[in-house]
């Protein structure tokens, strides 16, 4: 099914790769920082335009359908949470006056989970009203990637619309297994400098509470405790460099980062390890873009989707 999107606050395109996986052309994209940019470009064939508050929203090509994944410091708990007191919050509204100006039949947006309680609820009660304004029907949820068949507790939030009332949509649920030992490497295969130091890994057997599973990937919270789990912590693009450990001993390898998010084997690394980390940090989990997209676009032209039975092998963390 063929539709034109546009993709905003761009990253590395995770979000393109689960609209185009529903036959999506994209006609724009956006990304204002120079190394997300760099990847997108070996990925995509095209160079994101740059800060789009510095774009005028009229010179933005006619879409059906517009995709941002809009900054999440300011609604983080890992940040401040100033909300919309942070210019990066008020980048919402640069969505809220394209979606004014060209009015495409739906849209998706993604953040991160806090956003729906941030200031006691204010915050997002002013984005669906804004949203709802414009003229849109939305919906919103949260949806766990570790349902959706990636090894990676990562919690977002997520607001849909349609300008046409008539829409019929739900949310999927996801219900798909997921597996560490499929996206790591061996360790044989890995580079020493990936190894962390007899004092790091002594360290967090120190604070380890029970025994580990294997394979497993260890989070150290700002406490000190250690858990280790059969999936990853959500991934941060401003953690410390020993944030995850692959079974207590060694850093995720780029590749494994970008796998903990989906992105398919093919896709290219040309940036260095630093950039990459922070890259996939900030990115979305592609299988739950993916899963999204493909009931998006059936509510968008009135296709009935095909009735699943749900995967009882499932690990999925409530």
């Amino acid at each position: 099914m063929s539709f034109k999107f546009i993709d905003l606050f761009a990253g590395i395109g995770g979000i393109r790769l689960g609209f185009e996986s529903q036959g999506g052309e994209c006609v724009f994209s956006s990304e204002w920082d120079k190394h997300a940019q760099t990847t997108y470009e070996a990925n995509f064939g095209e160079k994101p335009h740059g800060d789009i508050t510095k774009i005028d929203p009229y010179s933005i090509p006619d879409h059906d359908v517009l995709l941002g994944g809009f900054p999440c410091q300011a609604f983080s708990i890992i940040g401040k949470m100033h909300g919309f007191e942070d210019t990066r919050g008020t980048l919402f509204f640069n969505i809220a006056e394209i979606l004014r100006i060209k009015k495409p039949k739906a849209f998706m947006l993604e953040n991160v989970k806090q956003l729906k309680s941030h200031d006691k609820g204010n915050t997002f009660k002013v984005i669906l009203k804004t949203l709802e304004d414009l003229g849109y029907q939305v919906h919103h949820t949260v949806l766990n990637a570790l349902d959706f068949g990636v090894p990676q507790k990562r919690e977002r939030t997520f607001i849909v619309g349609f300008l046409d009332e008539g829409k019929t949509f739900a949310f999927p649920k996801g219900e798909e297994a997921y597996s560490l030992t499929e996206i790591l490497e061996d360790d044989k295969d890995v580079e020493p400098g990936y190894f962390v130091s007899e004092e790091i890994k002594n360290n967090r057997l120190k604070h380890l509470k029970k025994e580990a599973p294997v394979p497993s990937i260890w989070h150290q919270n700002v406490s000190g405790n250690v858990s280790p789990l059969p999936y990853s912590c959500a991934l941060r693009a401003g953690a410390s460099y020993n944030y995850l450990l692959v079974n207590g001993i060694r850093r995720p390898t780029a590749r494994e980062l970008l796998r903990l998010q989906g992105f398919p084997e093919d896709y290219k690394i040309v940036v260095s390890y630093t950039q990459l980390r922070k890259q996939a940090g900030n990115s979305v989990a592609v299988p739950v873009i993916k899963a999204v997209a493909k009931h998006l676009i059936a509510a968008l032209y009135d296709k009935e989707l095909p009735v699943t039975s749900p995967d009882k092998n499932s690990q999925a963390a409530a």
